[in-house]
């Protein structure tokens, strides 16, 4: 299938699927994405100075910037086009209860919950508004997209977080020690949740070949493919990580085939034996923090280096275009995930050129 804003496309997807199962190929997986002085076709500019809620909820809107921006894009190496249909980060509360607050940045989410012996998760619900809002974005993008570009799944969330969101973060940190059996109780019905969403917005957006898409992190895979997280294990030891985190990432991994971790934060680092131990965890992405080095950083080597050992590919985005060889010839070219850019598409193709002949060093 090729795709007006990836030609290639065809060629591509064969890539991702070794980078999931860590086999061999040729060079690193490289997305390297640069502007295009004259678009691929000419289309109309976005509307300029939306509301918040027009930039996250008028679906024409966000038909016509993502349009804009595909236009204006290269996508080269391993990179691929995709319409986002994230209403945030963590919208899985908002179909759970949380009154969302719109700004141009980001989505904040109300707390639901005053006492979490009493709290209940509410059933899936499809008349819900905003997930009518959110699936009928899919369905639109589905049809004007169509061999243009891919279509993604939104930011929904799990775990902890989504917990966090309804409950209050603060308090949450309490109810680990006061109420656990409580906490426990409603990660069980969260888990479950999400994939009664998780699985009726995938029959919406999957593609010819059976692949589904994550957008923020640039990843496709045949089956079902979704990025994991818990923010919050910033905050937790050890020990409360492995009793009211560890369990229901497995049980999630267990359901999904293409999965990657979102490892953000330095105080999360703490957690990464624990998620290298999860069997069906495929690949962790390592995102370092305000006021850290970047991504491509020799510091963090040590970290790729042990998730590699342990069986995980690994993604590092925003990789400066100076980096990209250092980093491929410290952790070689298996299972390794890299996202960076350059100033125009001659750059790209040469910086991907250069790579399919990168090796570790020895």
């Amino acid at each position: 299938m090729s795709l007006l804003y990836k030609p290639d496309w065809d060629k591509v997807k064969p890539r991702y699927m070794a980078w999931w199962a860590r086999e061999e190929m040729e060079g690193p997986l490289l997305i390297v994405y640069a502007p295009l002085e004259k678009p691929v076709v000419d289309v109309p500019a976005p509307k300029p100075d939306p509301t918040p809620e027009e930039q996250w909820l008028d679906i024409d809107y966000r038909i016509t910037s993502t349009e804009w921006q595909l236009a204006h894009t290269y996508h080269g190496g391993d990179g691929f086009p995709w319409f986002d249909t994230n209403l945030g980060p963590g919208s899985l509360a908002i179909h759970l209860g949380s009154p969302p607050t719109f700004d141009h940045n980001t989505v904040w989410y109300g707390k639901v919950f005053d006492d979490i012996t009493t709290a209940q998760i509410p059933p899936y619900n499809p008349e819900e508004k905003y997930w009518k809002i959110n699936t009928e974005m899919a369905r639109q993008a589905m049809s004007h997209f169509k061999g243009k570009a891919l279509v993604s799944f939104p930011d929904l969330i799990e775990n902890l977080d989504i917990l966090a969101s309804l409950r209050g973060t603060l308090e949450l940190l309490t109810d680990l020690i006061d109420h656990p059996e409580h906490v426990h109780r409603l990660q069980r019905d969260i888990l479950a949740r999400y994939f009664d969403y998780y699985d009726a917005f995938a029959k919406i957006i999957r593609d010819r070949d059976g692949g589904t898409v994550f957008s923020a992190f640039n990843i496709w895979g045949i089956g079902r493919t979704a990025k994991l997280q818990c923010d919050m294990s910033c905050m937790i030891s050890p020990e409360l990580f492995n009793e009211f985190v560890l369990p229901y990432l497995e049980q999630q991994c267990e359901r999904l085939d293409n999965t990657i971790y979102h490892l953000d934060g330095v105080n999360a680092i703490k957690h990464l034996d624990a998620l290298c131990s999860i069997k069906k965890l495929n690949a962790i992405q390592w995102t370092p923090g305000a006021g850290q080095p970047h991504a491509g950083d020799p510091c963090w080597y040590p970290l790729y280096q042990k998730a590699l050992r342990a069986g995980k590919g690994i993604l590092a985005m925003g990789v400066p275009p100076e980096s990209v060889q250092p980093l491929v010839e410290a952790l070689g070219t298996r299972g390794v995930l890299i996202s960076t850019w350059a100033s125009s598409p001659e750059e790209a193709d040469e910086l991907v050129k250069q790579s399919r002949r990168w090796r570790k060093l020895s």
